[in-house]
């Protein structure tokens, strides 16, 4: 008689339960929290490895004690006659779970047990085991819960999940025994004479596991290497006849499936290289026969040719806010489609995101805590009876952010009338628990919003970006598409700059009498500075026959803007060649050829070395950066003067420069400036664009000229 434990997810510990009772009626197992405990012969651990459709891992206890110090743990370990277990010549692994107050690190803990053990191979053969990490051939388990330690050889070897048909897997795929689990808990297992149907099947885990389910495949048929292979108490003979007893089940089934297997199982998916990839899997498993796949739409799927049966599935359900927002409207409209299409069967979904599921606008039947991996789930269930397949008048949405965000309409509206530009700010963090901006850029609409206060749970402030892009598009009538969301947390230097997506797409939008290529998807910033409007008119107006330097130029905007003034020269600087590429798209855009440098270069080593002369400057450094590309970093605080008094040596008598900057506490050392011969005047308010009044700390703007 041995003493097994058998591990599985959070929240399948009670299914895990049911199922060993049924595989072993003989025994009377336990459960604990993602555990089953029992006291049995090892076929029944054989058969639990075998077909446990439910587990991870099913391991053997050696011994178990109680450890108040750190030299419990080689005590206990040594209790096992470890050359009994395995040989001398075989590979072994520790992994160390768990912890207290005399063992509060599990790689010290681990090797403690791999120490004992060794010590008593060295003790009786003069030498010792291989430790291997890769491929084992024994594996042992140390668990610690509060001061008890078990050790346990791992008879499953790797997880039992990982049945060995999944060669490829989708962006978020299910693990195949919390498949199972869903399978079980929609109630499809114990009504498999009705179809099943996963509509976003991913890498199809739902569809095969279901069909090995109604061929009654045991799931550890296909595994060539188990935990227990190089383990001495190993009874290859009781193995070998319980594999046979499976492989008989399975050809009866497959031979007579016609006759017992009356189920059908439909799974499809929208892209053509997932359903590429379950067909793969499917074939893998060995159930092409009994898995019909199709490509299509889930929002437009049909099975009228079918009587009602079960829809199981794990939907996309994004873990960033910006992939929940892409979501929002096909749950919205998925929801409608199955009150059209799919009376009468059941839905069970699987989703970390339930705020999503509301948008189906369905009654919950009932619903479960599930672990996919490390991310906590729940499984829903739904009847689609007449009461949830009633089409609900959509009621328009009202909130502190509408009524807000309307109002603004109405004033920019007015404001616009003397402005001429398509890309303006709407809504400014107006209301603290709304803390979103809103910029409008040709018919699009870029919402930012900010990281949301730590005291504020992240369900609350997914909840509230919900409720803001629901109402942007009622609002505005703006296609959901057009609707890009960012998360913006506090930046430092060039981070602001960093690639977030890629879909290289610009769109043009035009600004007093000059266009721009804007990418709102790709980085957090779009290309053009909104609260800039102003100051590049001003330098546009200060152009004409001079000979203009632009620093830290970013996309180039300010260097159009001098361009089209008539400048005499532009000269653009940046350290980014996607930006100095980007800087001579806006040049070509407007037709400008002339007399325009651009150069790739870290400016404050580039300005250092230089010795043409401007007429004008116009310097926007980043608060901060410590980019690779130069020596050392930069702090716009810190270093603004020297910043300052290298572009002055570049200067020409009577030239001025114009110094922009965004950080919210910056002060510029004005007594530092006018020592250098400079005269210093604030154009920040005079350069303040209307639709960034709520917020002026983010533009500060001076003119200094020479004296």
């Amino acid at each position: 008689m041995f003493e097994f434990l058998v591990t599985t997810s959070k929240g399948l510990d009670g299914l895990l339960l049911e199922e060993i009772s049924q595989l072993c009626p003989n025994l009377a197992p336990k459960s604990k929290p993602g555990q089953v405990l029992f006291s049995g012969e090892l076929e029944d651990a054989y058969r639990v490895c075998l077909w446990s459709r439910l587990a991870n891992r099913v391991m053997v206890k050696l011994a178990e004690g109680e450890v108040n110090e750190a030299d419990d743990v080689y005590k206990i370990t040594d209790q096992v006659n470890w050359p009994s277990q395995f040989s001398v010549n075989d590979t072994f692994m520790v992994d160390f779970t768990g912890t207290n107050r005399s063992i509060n690190n599990t790689q010290f803990g681990g090797l403690k047990v791999k120490d004992a053990i060794v010590d008593q191979f060295s003790t009786f053969f003069d030498e010792r085991p291989s430790v291997s990490k890769l491929s084992p051939d024994i594996k042992i388990q140390a668990r610690m819960w509060r001061s008890v330690l078990g050790i346990y050889i791992d008879l499953s070897g790797q997880s039992l999940h990982q049945r060995h048909y999944r060669l490829q897997a989708g962006p978020a795929p299910v693990k195949e025994h919390l498949a199972c689990a869903m399978l079980i808990r929609s109630g499809w297992t114990k009504d498999k004479t009705k179809p099943l149907f996963d509509p976003m099947c991913g890498a199809a885990t739902i569809a095969i596991e279901a069909a090995m389910i109604a061929l009654n495949i045991a799931p550890g048929l296909k595994r060539d290497k188990w935990g227990f292979d190089a383990w001495k108490q190993h009874q290859a003979d009781t193995w070998s006849e319980l594999q046979a007893d499976a492989e008989q089940h399975r050809l009866t089934h497959e031979e007579n499936a016609s006759n017992q297997v009356t189920c059908k199982i439909i799974a499809s998916d929208i892209d053509p290289n997932m359903i590429r990839v379950a067909q793969q899997n499917i074939r893998t498993a060995g159930v092409e026969n009994h898995v019909e796949l199709v490509l299509q739409d889930a929002t437009k799927a049909k099975m009228d040719d079918l009587t009602p049966g079960y829809i199981v599935s794990n939907p996309p359900y994004g873990e960033r806010l910006s992939e929940i927002k892409q979501l929002l409207p096909v749950f919205q409209g998925w929801g409608g489609h199955l009150k059209q299409q799919f009376k009468d069967w059941r839905v069970s979904l699987l989703c970390s995101e339930r705020s999503l599921l509301k948008e189906l606008k369905l009654s919950a039947h009932k619903d479960y805590k599930l672990m996919n991996g490390k991310l906590e789930c729940q499984l829903v269930n739904y009847i689609l009876d007449e009461r949830n397949c009633q089409i609900r008048e959509i009621k328009p949405l009202e909130n502190d952010f509408i009524n807000r965000f309307k109002k603004n309409q109405i004033k920019t509206k007015k404001w616009l009338k003397s402005q001429n530009t398509n890309c303006f700010r709407m809504y400014d963090a107006d209301l603290p628990e709304y803390n979103v901006a809103i910029d409008h850029y040709a018919g699009h609409l870029v919402v930012q919003e900010y990281a949301a206060p730590k005291d504020i749970p992240e369900h609350k402030a997914k909840r509230r970006i919900q409720d803001v892009m629901n109402s942007l598009v009622q609002v505005t009538g703006i296609d959901p598409d057009k609707i890009i969301l960012k998360v913006r947390e506090q930046q430092k230097g060039k981070n602001q700059y960093q690639r977030v997506a890629k879909r290289q797409e610009k769109i043009e939008v035009f600004e007093n009498g000059a266009k721009f290529l804007v990418n709102l998807y790709d980085y957090l910033d779009t290309g053009l500075f909104l609260d800039h409007r102003i100051t590049r008119q001003f330098v546009q107006q200060k152009s004409k026959d001079k000979d203009v330097l632009n620093l830290f130029a970013y996309t180039g905007s300010v260097s159009v803007h001098a361009a089209l003034g008539k400048a005499r020269s532009v000269t653009t600087v940046d350290m980014s060649n996607t930006y100095i590429d980007w800087a001579k798209e806006n040049f070509n855009v407007n037709n400008l050829a002339g007399a325009y440098e651009f150069i790739q270069a870290d400016c404050l080593t580039w300005l250092k070395q230089h010795n043409a002369k401007y007429d004008l400057i116009f310097i926007d450094p980043p608060s901060f950066s410590n980019s690779k590309r130069m020596d050392g970093t930069w702090d716009v605080q810190r270093d603004h003067v020297n910043l300052i008094r290298d572009a002055l040596a570049c200067l020409r008598e009577e030239g001025e420069i114009i110094f922009s900057n965004n950080l919210r506490q910056f002060n510029l050392d004005q007594n530092a400036i006018e020592n250098l011969g400079l005269t210093v005047t604030s154009l920040s308010k005079q350069t303040l664009p209307e639709d960034f009044k709520r917020n002026p700390k983010i533009h500060h703007c001076w003119s200094l000229i020479k004296k």
